[in-house]
């Protein structure tokens, strides 16, 4: 387990992980009692940190961060390549 000092108040790794270019890390800061989820991707550049709520079940946080982004209503990368572009027909 490491301390990360870099902000004011201690945070604390709790998990760590990282698989094809994506690292996920789960902090506790002591001084808020507060959970986060901060996440990297090198292959799209995303980064987002989430903060968990009252409801958030800290694991599903940390194996499924993209789908709370998104469901947080963070735009990822990703997400902009894969759409389509809409066509527009005048009638």
């Amino acid at each position: 387990m490491t301390v990360d000092t870099t902000f004011e108040s201690w945070r604390t790794e709790l998990a760590v992980r990282e698989n094809n270019g994506v690292s996920v890390a789960l902090y506790w800061t002591r001084a808020t009692n507060v959970l986060t989820v901060v996440v990297a991707d090198a292959k799209t550049g995303d980064d987002f940190e989430l903060v968990l709520g009252e409801g958030d079940r800290p694991l599903d946080v940390f194996y499924h961060p993209f789908a709370y982004a998104r469901a947080r209503g963070i735009e990822l990368r990703e997400d902009v390549r894969e759409q389509e572009p809409e066509l527009v027909y005048d009638v």
